[in-house]
């Protein structure tokens, strides 16, 4: 296994490519929060537990995701600045096949 890249578009449109490790059962919400893309405590703040929608990003790129899970989708239905490309970072687990991918964090509610 070994690292991809992630491009991250922070909340002031401030693009970042990010090595991922694939080896580490991380999700994307933790690997924001690692590089800290977004200021401490405005993101993952339920700790990933799907909780609150500050981890909502949207994908851009075309790549296939796990489908969202009925707690994901209860969230995203509660949380502001809901799009058709809207997912919860720390419900996205960074694998090998995620090389590439593109998201843009969502505006903090």
């Amino acid at each position: 296994m070994s690292d991809i890249k992630i491009k991250i578009t922070d909340r002031e449109g401030v693009p970042h490519e990010v090595h991922a490790p694939t080896d580490m059962n991380m999700n994307l919400m933790e690997l924001v929060r690692t590089y800290e893309l977004a200021p401490e405590g405005t993101i993952g703040v339920c700790g990933g537990m799907v909780m609150c929608a500050s981890c909502q990003c949207y994908v851009k790129s075309d790549h296939e995701l796990p489908e969202k899970t009925d707690e994901e989708d209860a969230m995203l239905s509660e949380a502001f600045y809901v799009e058709d490309n809207s997912r919860l970072g720390c419900q996205i687990r960074i694998t090998e096949n995620l090389e590439g991918l593109e998201v843009v964090l969502a505006p903090e509610s």
